[in-house]
């Protein structure tokens, strides 16, 4: 992958790719998860965290080498275990109960298979003349018949836990790629009538899997056209899915309008009755409220915006706390970083800025407050509850200030 991280942390759809599997494999809610990790384990670990036990592999010889040094974790545990590979982060949690569900007392293995149209480079699935599983040959170790075969490994397996280990006791070296292969464990429960191949529920595109950039790069195309698929069974509109990029993770609320070449981020939530876009972009985790508007040339990042404020054109939202039913004038930016730091800008609720304010954090617009075209406010030269300002540098107008309190010109 030519990257100084591990191909489990390489990024997808906007999160590595190790979470997509984990996020699935959490969600049937086992006994117990655990994670395997070789180069860099200490990056996998700080992903992990404490969702799963992050287990060292000190050598790196292989999948079944793997998963002998999950042993350890699982010793004494009597049931399934479910294995599956990071690479491969389109097998389904559908595919992952239809595994467990055909895994039956006495099994040995139950694995997913699929029928590619072109299965090169996958391990192939042997089966006999009455249709049983006799194993699993790797391409680089397949004949040319072999490499006829259509149905491929997946790449996600349930075995009975004592008789897996068992196995892997038994695997040996394979001389071409000096590595132990799991699917050898396959292959020898095999051999004992307990293997079983079910097809994948989702099809071929299961099988996908990450061996170079350019996969990596096709993979994030098919995951991003789910991502958009299921916001739209959610109730958000998106306006042109070729256009839009919209990480996993992200929150979007019923009613959402999604502009065209909108670019949505880093675990950002939107909130209900929104438009975003078109050409917005918003990351770092910010917060839009319901029925608020983030128009064209729009970025806002790290930001918590208030229902129904309007940002409709040309702005940059950075580091704001910005409340309810303000309005943000074309041009306006938060200059939030002043070489060294970034700071905090705050605009109250119902607070109006005008055309190409410049607001220099940290700086706080007070509530109802307003800013003349073209202002610059310096940092911390708040602007009080209902005040007026404009002018370069931004200063207090008098009329207003004598208006407020009532008195005449």
């Amino acid at each position: 992958m030519r990257s100084p991280l591990p191909k489990a942390l390489m990024p997808l759809c906007g999160k590595p790719m190790l979470w997509h599997v984990l996020r699935k494999a959490l969600s049937l809610k086992a006994k117990k998860t655990v994670v395997v990790a070789g180069f860099r384990a200490d990056l996998v670990k700080r992903l992990v965290g404490r969702s799963a036990e992050v287990i060292r592999q000190k050598r790196l010889l292989g999948s079944g080498h793997a998963v002998s040094a999950a042993y350890g974790a699982l010793k004494g545990f009597k049931g399934r275990v479910l294995v599956l590979y990071c690479d491969t982060p389109l097998v389904s949690r559908r595919s992952m109960e239809t595994l467990l569900g055909r895994h039956t007392n006495g099994s040995g293995v139950t694995l997913l298979s699929a029928r590619l149209e072109d299965p090169a480079g996958y391990g192939r699935i042997r089966r006999s003349g009455t249709g049983a599983v006799e194993g699993i040959v790797e391409e680089k170790d397949a004949s040319e018949a072999q490499r006829g075969l259509n149905e491929v490994n997946v790449g996600a397996y349930v075995f009975d836990s004592q008789k897996l280990f068992a196995a892997l006791k038994s695997v040996s070296l394979n001389p071409l790629k000096k590595e132990y292969y799991l699917t050898d464990a396959v292959g020898i429960l095999a051999r004992e009538g307990l293997a079983e191949a079910v097809p994948a529920p989702g099809g071929a595109e299961e099988s996908l899997g990450v061996n170079t950039r350019l996969d990596l790069a096709k993979l994030g195309m098919r995951m991003q056209d789910e991502v958009l698929k299921e916001f739209s069974e959610q109730g958000v509109v998106i306006r042109d899915p070729r256009t839009t990029v919209i990480d996993a993770g992200v929150r979007i609320g019923e009613g959402t309008v999604v502009q065209p070449s909108t670019v949505i981020e880093e675990d950002s939530v939107i909130g209900k009755g929104c438009v975003i876009g078109p050409f917005a972009r918003i990351r770092g985790a910010s917060r839009i409220g319901d029925r608020s508007v983030i128009g064209n040339f729009v970025e806002v990042v790290r930001s918590v915006i208030g229902p129904d404020t309007i940002i409709k054109h040309l702005s940059y939202i950075g580091d704001a706390r910005i409340g309810r039913g303000v309005n943000i004038g074309a041009g306006t930016i938060t200059a939030n970083f002043d070489g060294k730091t970034k700071h905090v800008t705050v605009i109250k609720d119902k607070a109006s800025l005008g055309s190409g304010t410049v607001l220099i954090a940290p700086v706080t617009v007070g509530r109802g407050a307003k800013t003349g075209a073209g202002a610059v406010v310096p940092k911390r030269q708040n602007i009080p509850d209902g005040g007026v300002v404009a002018g370069v540098p931004a200063k207090v107008l008098k009329k207003a200030r004598d208006k407020r309190r009532g008195g005449r010109e």
